[in-house]
């Protein structure tokens, strides 16, 4: 049985034409238009690739992008490092520092951060963590930068806002790029460099543009249909 659509969706849908493709600019617009949530609603960006996730080489349709006005979000960030990273790691404002101990929190159930990051001589004891941090995405890994000697820069860069994106098992890339109270201009400026980035992320060996389309919405509001051409190099 379906449910009929609430006030609410129905206010969304009479902004839009479902059949259509929108400019950037004029999505954000229709998006800013729609009622507000008591939240403050992530803006996100979806894109359905040409590519089937069983070839070998879809694993490298990742990346990272640093977006100019962050993501609006409090990002934790656990490091695990020795030694001299610890206080470097600490100074940069990462939430949770540690090295043995904190395998082990991890190993008790604990997993109360959005990103990790290793130094790669922790990386051996890290294996141990590859079924529980893997599934949900935080497994440190050198291709997202979260892998690195230099753990105070990939704290302050994930703090300002840099994020990774990559493939799932539908070929669908999803990312957010900043919150809905956000000005018009700096989602624009946020939605360019995400999608620039993923727009660039084409493996080595497939021919043509991997990204068959793209959509903009919010948490809680339908995908608005995007104009491929204008991403388009």
């Amino acid at each position: 049985m379906n449910k009929k659509p609430t006030k609410r969706q129905k206010a969304v849908a009479a902004l839009f034409d479902n059949a259509k493709s929108y400019s950037l600019k004029d999505a954000i617009a229709i998006l800013k238009k729609a009622p507000k949530l008591k939240f403050d609603e992530t803006v996100e960006v979806a894109a359905k690739l040409s590519i089937d996730p069983k070839q070998s080489q879809s694993a490298s349709v990742r990346g990272t992008v640093a977006l100019p006005h962050g993501t609006g979000k409090t990002v934790k960030v656990v490091v695990f490092c020795k030694g001299e990273e610890e206080k470097k790691a600490r100074a940069a404002g990462a939430d949770f520092v540690g090295a043995e101990d904190l395998i082990a929190k991890v190993q008790g159930g604990w997993a109360d951060f959005d990103v990790a990051i290793a130094t790669p001589e922790m990386m051996k004891d890290m294996a141990k963590l590859g079924k529980i941090l893997g599934p949900r995405g935080l497994m440190p890994s050198p291709k997202s930068g979260t892998v690195t000697m230099d753990t105070a820069k990939a704290v302050k860069d994930v703090k300002a806002g840099k994020i990774e994106f990559k493939m799932d098992k539908q070929a669908g890339i999803h990312a957010p790029l900043g919150k809905i109270s956000f000005a018009e201009d700096a989602l624009y400026a946020n939605a360019v460099s995400l999608i620039d980035a993923i727009m660039s992320s084409n493996p080595g060996g497939l021919k043509g543009q991997h990204v068959k389309n793209l959509f903009l919405s919010t948490t809680m509001g339908p995908g608005i249909r995007l104009d491929l051409a204008e991403f388009r190099k």
